[in-house]
């Protein structure tokens, strides 16, 4: 063990055209080091309150994080008008060990935006 810290990382989202949290939205998070290629560390659901609380840590020797939401059962089941433009939104950023990364995600129907929060 090298006594790196704990890397977390949390997210929520909002539905930008309701102002409302978008609850039920599954999200994957992968993980990679240098030179590696991207694998699954963990799976969570947003809850009422959009937000993933349960997401794991991130194994040591991460460089790199991947946030996958998939938005298209949502935005089918809170809007009648056809399918979602984008069926998932997914994020990659780089990490430094012991810091904990909050990634909020903007949701609408025909776009998104995301960025660091704390």
């Amino acid at each position: 063990m090298s006594g790196e810290e704990t890397t977390s990382v949390s997210t929520h989202i909002l539905d930008t055209s309701t102002g409302s949290p978008a609850g039920s939205v599954a999200v994957e998070l992968s993980a990679r080091g240098t030179g590696d290629h991207y694998r699954v560390v963990g799976h969570s659901k947003t809850d009422t309150d959009g937000r993933c609380k349960d997401l794991p840590a991130l194994p040591e020797g991460t460089t790199h994080a991947r946030l996958t939401f998939a938005v298209e059962p949502y935005l089918a089941r809170s809007r009648a008008a056809g399918a979602a433009f984008f069926p998932e939104v997914t994020v990659a950023f780089s990490v430094t060990p012991g810091e904990h990364y909050h990634l909020p995600l903007l949701l609408n129907p025909f776009g998104y935006s995301v960025y660091r929060g704390s």
